[in-house]
């Protein structure tokens, strides 16, 4: 989810703590009167707590398909034309507004509960607002997030958009028939972006084409959009089957098959001969600032691109030696790279004939630490989970990933398996599958967001919150917990999961070096082939995705450390005192935000400890 990228990834109640009270009386003793020179209790929360609903409703009527997305269905009609001035104009009032009614707020007079909530948003408001200094919406979509790929998602019947209901159906009738305006005013977008010398990789541009074109079929009873009339729930009448069927053909037809057809043509005669050969935001005006901003984005640090690139060779120094150590463990006598080459090549990492097979292997991993997780968790989601086959139409370029369930239980936890053919499927490659469902799904990405959802402590506005390097850094995290949950017992699954490990630590170069212009599109894959078993085919599309959303990848390994960092810290602060589940609880408990607001939170974790 991963932000989980919108393509964008058991039961118990979290509790948190209660704020302090001014003062509490003793059994049978009265409360004791405060001194006269004492300070004035915290301020009451109430009226922060109305601002944060505020803009967390004003947000969600903004972004709706956002909101559909984290379980808000109070605006399954809308698709607002984000691509437009008028639209950009209204974002950066509302932020501005926002922030200046929070800032009347005294931070020091809240409760420590409230000044939580005060840091995450006044973070996230001054964050957005520095984002309109960058034309970015000159580049209006990539192969990787795309509202063009988000539809068929919504669209199909099995995604967030829900179909249950009459009603349901003309909601997402009344969203569709907004996506030809928006689709036309990105084209716009696209050609300005043509005349400023903002423009898309050509690689990319090459990799939505394709995409695009899977969804222009020439009957509309064929089209993915055709899902939900496909499944009509049995309670509906034959006259609003019939009516239905009709109204979704005519959409399919004028909503969804000519405005692709028309992107996909204009990207493809117009646009692809005026794309860049270069691979990084350095080559586009503004470069420097503009992928600082984005690894700031990406990291919820101030770290400088050339600070992350020094840690990511740091991190694969690091752990390749690691890697060395557990090799002789597998027995084999050559060196790392003839050992990626052996793990990708050897038919005993194939052991997959089907689809089916694959995702039953990876419920069978869930099967298995199911029992050790009360070990390392006293509160566990109510969300259901699934675990899914990516759709065929973009298996090629999509990564694993987790969609959240909804709040109200009526959508499960999804975690999506890009599978483009089983006998090729290795499960001991970079990452393990062991590795790759930590992360993915429990206790990486399930755990974190359904919690974070479920929590009824936390504001409307928190439960929603999304900050990459906490969500991608506690699943990376949890990719660590392996062998606490009774898996890598194999050393090549073991070096499946430092495959993954690495894998982290080179995008903190990779990512970096592409954007500052010290690797070119080409010498990136190269690297990865070099330092990890990866296949030329996952080292560019990883490669692609870098370039298409750039300092997002850099989340992962810089969230990870940090968790890390504070674990090992107080372990050694608390000795018997430290508590491994009451420290997972305390992080996720809070929900997802800023790194440092989350270090400030767990240092006063600690403190209670002592």
């Amino acid at each position: 989810m991963k932000k989980l990228l919108l393509p964008l990834l058991a039961a118990g109640t979290l509790l948190t703590a209660a704020p302090p009270h001014a003062a509490t009386a003793q059994k049978g003793k009265p409360a004791a009167k405060p001194a006269a020179n004492a300070p004035a209790p915290p301020a009451a929360s109430a009226p922060l707590a109305a601002l944060l609903e505020q803009y967390n409703d004003r947000k969600n009527q903004l972004f709706p398909v956002f909101a559909t997305f984290l379980g808000d269905n109070t605006y399954d009609n809308r698709l607002p034309n984000d691509q437009t001035q008028a639209f950009r104009d209204t974002a950066r009032t509302f932020y501005q507004r926002y922030r200046a009614q929070l800032r009347t707020f005294e931070r020091a007079q809240l409760r420590p509960a409230d000044q939580l909530s005060y840091d995450i948003l006044d973070y996230e408001l001054t964050q957005q607002l520095a984002g309109f200094r960058f034309n970015n919406w000159l580049m209006p979509f990539n192969q990787f997030q795309s509202l063009p790929n988000v539809l068929p998602l919504f669209g199909s019947g099995k995604g967030p958009q829900p179909f249950k209901t009459v009603p349901d159906y003309d909601r997402w009738l009344a969203r569709l028939q907004g996506f030809p305006a928006l689709n036309d005013s990105a084209i716009a977008n696209f050609r300005r972006g043509m005349r400023a010398g903002v423009v898309l990789p050509k690689a990319l541009v090459a990799k939505i084409l394709p995409q695009l074109r899977a969804m222009v079929v020439a009957d509309p009873d064929q089209s993915l959009f055709y899902g939900p009339v496909a499944a009509f729930p049995a309670s509906f009448s034959p006259a609003d089957k019939a009516r239905l069927t009709a109204a979704f053909q005519t959409a399919i037809r004028r909503d969804v098959l000519v405005p692709y057809q028309k992107l996909a043509d204009f990207l493809e005669t117009e646009y692809l001969p005026r794309a860049r050969a270069t691979a990084g935001y350095n080559a586009l005006p503004q470069g420097a600032a503009r992928y600082a901003y984005a690894a700031e984005v990406g990291t919820t640090t101030t770290r400088t691109p050339a600070q992350i690139h020094a840690i990511g060779l740091a991190e694969v120094a690091r752990i390749k030696a690691e890697m060395e150590r557990v090799k002789t463990q597998t027995g084999f006598k050559g060196d790392l790279k003839a050992y990626f080459a052996f793990v990708n090549t050897d038919p005993q990492f194939r052991p997959f004939k089907t689809d089916q097979q694959v995702l039953d292997a990876f419920r069978a991993v869930q099967a298995r630490i199911a029992p050790a997780l009360p070990k390392l968790f006293n509160h566990m989601p109510k969300t259901g989970f699934e675990v899914r086959q990516t759709e065929a139409f973009r298996a090629a370029s999509a990564s694993a990933q987790y969609f959240p369930g909804a709040p109200d239980g009526s959508r499960p936890g999804i975690f999506y398996v890009p599978i483009l053919d089983p006998l090729k499927f290795n499960p001991a490659a970079n990452p393990a599958m062991e590795t790759l469902f930590l992360h993915e799904a429990i206790p990486g990405h399930h755990f974190q967001l359904s919690l974070q959802q479920e929590n009824p402590n936390l504001s409307s506005f928190q439960r929603m919150a999304s900050y990459n390097a906490f969500v991608e850094g506690w699943a990376l995290y949890t990719e660590s917990l392996g062998q606490e949950l009774g898996v890598f017992t194999d050393p090549n699954q073991l070096m499946g999961h430092l495959g993954a490990e690495i894998h982290r630590a080179l995008r903190l170069v990779v990512d970096t070096g592409l954007h500052t212009g010290q690797l070119t599109r080409e010498q990136a894959i190269q690297y990865m082939l070099d330092n990890e078993a990866i296949s030329e085919q996952s080292a560019t599309a990883e490669v692609e995705r870098y370039m298409a959303i750039p300092g997002q990848a850099l989340g992962y390994k810089t969230g990870q450390l940090k968790i890390s960092e504070l674990r090992a810290r107080y372990e050694k602060q608390l000795g018997p005192k430290f508590n491994l589940r009451a420290f997972h609880d305390e992080i996720l408990d809070g929900g997802s935000m800023p790194l440092a607001v989350l270090e400030k939170r767990m240092d006063a974790w600690a403190a209670r400890q002592r």
